[in-house]
């Protein structure tokens, strides 16, 4: 996990049972389409695109990569927990599991069944310290996701 990720994630229900999660192949260490993906987004959005999805890289050593219905999406091992993606006016932090993860902060946004997302808007203040600690929070839960799968 990359140093300075404080965020602690604390799960109200640790002891559920863990669903199936989102598996994918071809997940490597580095994707060269990704970085591409995001030199051809628009300026201000694809620096926001980028700095999120570093952010995700950094995680653990054990992150793959890929794109995946044309955003970038981080994996542990071929488990999904995290995507970034650029749209007109706004770039979306996903999280294939955001239901379940905790957000005191209340920066997620969705209705589905397991996805959630932040909206992130060029101009518009942003609560750092907590998408931080949601990405993290999406890589432990992945974690526990593959543990229990055992």
């Amino acid at each position: 996990m990359r140093a300075g990720l404080t965020g602690q994630c604390i799960f109200a229900t640790d002891f559920r049972i863990v669903p199936a999660f989102l598996q994918f192949t071809g997940a490597v260490e580095r994707d060269p389409a990704i970085d591409r993906w995001l030199d051809a987004q628009p300026s201000e959005l694809g620096s926001i695109a980028r700095t999120w999805f570093a952010l995700m890289r950094q995680c653990g050593a054990d992150v793959r990569e890929l794109m995946h219905d044309g955003y970038p999406t981080v994996c542990v091992g071929d488990a999904a927990f995290a995507y970034v993606g650029v749209f007109g006016a706004h770039v979306n932090v996903g999280f294939f599991h955001g239901a379940a993860l905790p957000d005191p902060a209340g920066l997620l946004q969705g209705t589905g069944k397991y996805m959630r997302h932040v909206k992130l808007k060029p101009g518009l203040a942003l609560d750092g310290p907590s998408l931080e600690t949601l990405i993290a929070c999406a890589y432990r839960d992945i974690h526990s996701r593959l543990k229990a799968a055992r």
